[in-house]
């Protein structure tokens, strides 16, 4: 129901918005933000042409709609989460115009509303974990 109507699928909280179906979205504001070490992941199901999460990295942190994680637990959580994907983890070497036209994603344009806006308010709601003291 929420991928025909655009409308509903804006309305739900920004972490279910960025869970299923704006990850991508997500991920690239997140990149804007941090420009320096970090790249953008996809999660790609066993054997699967597109991937079924994106997310960013820069090989210890990942950043996605559950904000900061350890890379490695991220692994581990979204396997744990659907053991049938056999999920495994790789770069993705393109910006998100030709991320979403080559992988069936939905580009900007096709939400209800901008996401840019809304992925860098809810990025900016995350404490870095790398500026907190020891």
């Amino acid at each position: 129901m929420e991928r025909a109507n655009e409308d509903l699928a804006w309305g739900r909280a920004d972490q279910w918005f960025f869970a299923a179906g704006a990850c991508h979205i997500l991920a690239y504001a997140f990149l804007e933000i941090h420009p320096c070490g970090f790249v953008p992941f996809g999660l790609w199901p066993s054997g699967a042409d597109n991937p079924g999460h994106v997310y960013a990295s820069n090989g210890i942190w990942a950043f996605d709609h559950s904000g900061w994680t350890p890379e490695p637990e991220l692994l581990v959580v979204s396997r744990a989460a659907e053991p049938h994907t056999n999920y495994h983890s790789r770069p993705i070497h393109m910006d998100l115009d030709e991320l979403c036209a080559k992988h069936w994603m939905r580009a900007r344009p096709e939400f209800a509303h901008d996401p840019w806006h809304r992925a860098h308010q809810y990025i900016a709601r995350f404490v870095d974990p790398r500026l907190a003291s020891p």
